[in-house]
């Protein structure tokens, strides 16, 4: 599992940290795994151009004390100092001891070139306590750095983005590389500002003793879901497995059912009952899956089931409508996606006490919000919190980093970056929809179930070959929990 805290966390913990160790040590050994990560970046050293962009604060002294060791080994390195007045003694002390050189205030040399020529550029502008977008002169040198297509390695995370929150508000810096120190930080695994970071290295400086046990944020890793994907055992039945019910499709849209289904009997339940009143929708899901259970009427009278994943593809109508309205009366864990979004009755998800799952997308979310779609797409994790008070629900928001918030707010918020864009094509959200029914159906409680079905669903689309469509990625899901499992 990668957690990750909240700036306010990590201070305390740095604090606590230093008072048990000697002065500087702690800043030496952030310097030190980021001065390693800029040399594995440049292969070689000696003879190496390295520019710091160099702000106030200990964000510019870790910077400093890298690009020091840097000049120990040879790089020829020279830090542009964007406060010359407030830049960290020590680290500048130690820059110049070791052969580098500083440069700021009125320019006194062509930036442009200088950048030019570098070889690596070390975004230490600012620090993790840093809000909103850079400042006018940080702009025109990272401009500078952008035009002449400098690699960047940014020094704890990218200046201009939000660290707590993800939210980019201004310019910000785009890097190649991250070098965070201690532990992550939710802004690092969070669009939109996870598109600004690059490969992300966490370098270990002894934090974690004195972090809480409760993170701000995780991210589930293979062996975690190794951990929680269910296993039939010797006495198992298909009934003792799970059975998940689907309801979904439309004589419109008719491949949602098939997709829901197609997702479902691959994630991990024993048995998959699909309901619908459309003769032609039901003769292409046991056309396609005739392992499928079929079966009509109201959902008391559905036949066994443990979980329910209703709204994909469902149209709009009355019937639709009653439809999920019935699926939310029973007292079983229940997903919502796609249409049954729109159709549902908010409060009667509030008034559930079994688990339920909502799926949306940015523009779903905005519609149950009443706001703008790029309003949450700024804002993501605030909106899926947000989302999950309203609702009361267990929400998944899709997006390129998936996050999943439940309700309760003591719990931390899940990131899956498994996904890739290909994901992007119809009809792969509904084989997720199915998916993570089955885990709910499985037994999984509704925040395992979803980030479980986010990650296998994100690395199936990897294992697809490419340009996939969404049934590519239902036939790769066994592909995706083999290489979790093995």
């Amino acid at each position: 599992m990668r957690y990750a805290y909240r700036v306010e966390t990590v201070r305390t913990a740095e604090r606590e940290l230093m008072a048990r160790l000697p002065e500087g040590m702690l800043m030496r050994r952030a310097a030190a795994g980021l001065a390693a990560a800029c040399r594995g970046l440049l292969g070689r050293t000696y003879g190496a151009r390295v520019v710091l962009l160099v702000g106030s604060g200990d964000n510019g002294g870790d910077a400093l004390y890298a690009g020091a060791e840097l000049a120990r080994r040879g790089a020829g390195v020279t830090a542009v100092l964007l406060s010359p007045e407030r830049a960290h003694e020590g680290g500048l002390r130690a820059l110049r001891a070791a052969g580098g050189r500083a440069v700021g205030g009125v320019p006194s040399e062509p930036y442009a070139e200088l950048i030019g020529r570098a070889d690596l550029v070390v975004d230490g502008i600012v620090g993790i306590g840093g809000k909103g977008g850079l400042r006018p002169v940080a702009v025109e040198l990272t401009d500078l750095v952008r035009d002449a297509g400098v690699p960047v390695v940014a020094v704890d995370l990218p200046s201009g983005v939000d660290a707590d929150t993800g939210e980019v508000n201004g310019q910000a810096v785009r890097a190649g590389a991250t070098v965070t120190f201690g532990t992550y930080k939710p802004g690092l695994l969070v669009d939109p500002a996870h598109e600004h970071t690059g490969a992300v290295r966490l370098v270990d400086i002894g934090l974690d003793a004195c972090l809480p046990r409760a993170a701000d944020m995780e991210a589930l890793q293979h062996a975690d879901v190794a951990r929680l994907l269910p296993r039939p055992g010797a006495e198992s039945d298909k009934y003792r497995r799970g059975v998940v019910g689907v309801a979904a499709g439309s004589g419109t849209y008719p491949g949602a059912a098939v997709l829901a289904v197609a997702g479902a009997l691959r994630g991990g339940a024993g048995a998959v009952r699909y309901l619908g009143e459309s003769e032609s929708v039901r003769e292409q899901v046991i056309r396609r899956f005739p392992e499928t259970l079929l079966t009509q009427g109201p959902v008391r009278r559905a036949g066994r089931v443990q979980a329910w994943a209703v709204g994909s593809g469902l149209g709009d109508g009355s019937a639709a409508r009653e439809l999920v309205a019935d699926v939310l009366t029973a007292d079983l864990p229940v997903l919502v996606d796609a249409d049954g979004l729109r159709l549902m009755d908010v409060s009667a998800v509030r008034e559930r006490t079994a688990p339920t799952v909502l799926t949306p997308h940015a523009g779903e979310a905005a519609a149950l919000l009443g706001r703008g779609r790029e309003e949450v797409e700024a804002a993501r994790l605030a909106s899926v919190r947000e989302l999950a008070e309203l609702t009361g629900a267990t929400v998944l928001l899709k997006g390129s980093t998936t996050l999943v918030a439940d309700a309760d707010r003591t719990k931390p918020v899940r990131v899956n970056a498994t996904g890739t864009g290909w994901l992007a094509t119809a009809g792969s959200g509904d084989v997720l929809s199915g998916a993570v029914g089955s885990l709910l159906a499985a037994g999984l409680d509704a925040l395992d179930a979803a980030s479980v079905g986010a990650y296998l669903h994100g690395l199936a689309a990897r294992h697809a070959a490419p340009p996939l469509t969404a049934m590519d990625v239902a036939h790769a899901l066994p592909h995706a929990w083999q290489s979790v499992t093995n």
